[in-house]
């Protein structure tokens, strides 16, 4: 529906073809990882593969606020735009969403970054996971009210973003490991231990029992880490699958190595 609407508005003829679309995926549901994004992003390029609709059809950053808008129009799904800017450009991406910029051309800032150098990061989840929407709800709510302290926390997240970007560039590890604790205490001063609740709290307090640096990756239910002392990697391993979570070191994916091992390939045949 929302594809129809779209490809009508921008002047751009479907032909009429039948197809069945069936999808599968691995992502576990509600622990804030982007699981129904994930499928829409991937239903959206097979769409846009099936009818050649091309980049300049849809330019990437439009293409996230069109996933954004499919989630909160016709699934009712309280969320944001980070989830669907990754999932387009996919890897490292570096994301400015100032107001400014917003209101000017309709979305933010987005610069894939180098990822050749990464550091060792873990993610863990919660087996009996929650809704991660009710975590979104009340905080998004309080910022449209323009309450004080919410907004100088998203002003603080933002700044705290750019410390990152450039702790990356400068392959400062334990400068990034800093950062991700204080993205997580900025995260629960503002959101409260009532909100976060005692799984997320009881992942955090194990990863920091190891020296890990942890923070969540999303709306709530996982966890991502990043510890510096690997000799301790696989103790925590064990510490985080013994009280019922699931653990694993994450391998990022990578589209410019991708690229290059495609091109690669084509000049060797």
């Amino acid at each position: 529906k929302k594809f129809y609407q779209f490809c009508s508005k921008q002047g751009i003829a479907l032909t009429k073809q039948n197809f069945t679309l069936k999808y599968d995926t691995n992502i576990p549901r509600q622990v804030g990882l982007a699981g129904s994004s994930a499928i829409i992003s991937a239903t959206l390029k097979c769409l846009m593969k099936f009818y050649n609709i091309t980049d300049d059809d849809l330019p990437k950053p439009v293409r996230a606020n069109f996933i954004l808008s499919v989630e909160t129009d016709e699934l009712f799904i309280t969320a944001g735009l980070q989830d669907r800017v990754v999932q387009v450009y996919e890897g490292l991406v570096y994301m400015d969403f100032s107001k400014l910029l917003m209101d000017e051309q309709g979305h933010g800032n987005y610069v894939s970054m180098d990822m050749s150098s990464l550091p060792p990061f873990w993610l863990a989840y919660l087996s009996d996971p929650s809704d991660s929407g009710r975590i979104h709800s009340n905080i998004r709510q309080r910022w449209l009210n323009g309450e004080h302290e919410v907004v100088e926390a998203m002003k603080s997240f933002s700044e705290l973003t750019d410390q990152a970007k450039s702790a990356i560039q400068d392959r400062d590890w334990t400068r990034l490991a800093q950062l991700m604790n204080e993205n997580f205490e900025l995260r629960r001063s503002v959101y409260t231990d009532g909100c976060l609740g005692p799984g997320n709290l009881k992942m955090v307090d194990l990863a920091r029992q190891f020296g890990s640096a942890v923070k969540l990756p999303g709306s709530g239910g996982a966890v991502v880490g990043l510890i510096l002392d690997q000799d301790k990697l696989v103790e925590m391993r064990q510490a985080f699958q013994e009280a019922g979570c699931v653990f694993c070191v994450i391998t990022p994916y990578n589209p410019s190595q991708v690229l290059s091992e495609v091109s690669a390939n084509l000049t060797a045949r």
